[in-house]
């Protein structure tokens, strides 16, 4: 019973213990998970791509709807993205990830009838700033700062690793 515990054991921490938070060359990884607003809780989920040990250019789609002055409105959003990742640069441990970068999206307002407002469909582009913890070889936590894009504010949710 000791030995297949301490085997147990040994096999979880070498499973944890190569867990790396940059994305090798060729691979791909979804994110979804929650946004930071103003106007609304964005919902969001989307892809990764690594082109290069330190480089990675995806695609993401949001939504959030948020009713003021008596009106109730929603926002679809569509962007890519490309991201540098400072693990290398910064010699972090393989467990992290840190990125910045930029996204180009665009933006399609529902607003209802009547309403006098500024609400048209927009093109955007905006800046994050990111970090990815990996808790095993396939799951990750996300938390990214940025503004401008359907999500403005920021995100937080999970990254699994295809």
């Amino acid at each position: 019973m000791k030995k297949g515990i301490l085997s147990l054991a040994l096999l979880a921490g070498f499973t944890v213990s190569k867990a790396q938070g940059v994305l090798e060359k060729g691979k791909v990884q979804i994110n979804a998970g929650l946004g930071f607003s103003s106007w609304g809780v964005p919902v969001y989920a989307g892809f990764d791509y690594a082109v290069s040990k330190n480089i990675t250019i995806g695609a993401e789609g949001s939504y959030r709807s948020y009713s003021t002055v008596g009106y109730k409105f929603s926002v679809i959003g569509i962007s890519g993205n490309a991201n540098y990742h400072f693990n290398e640069l910064f010699e972090l441990p393989k467990k992290m990830d840190l990125y910045a970068g930029l996204n180009l999206g665009y933006y399609v307002y529902n607003t209802p009838n009547g309403y006098g407002g500024s609400s048209l469909s927009t093109l955007g582009i905006s800046g994050q700033i990111g970090a990815r913890y990996i808790f095993t070889d396939k799951v990750g936590g996300n938390l990214e700062l940025g503004g401008g894009n359907a999500a403005s504010g920021g995100k937080i949710g999970v990254t699994i690793k295809l």
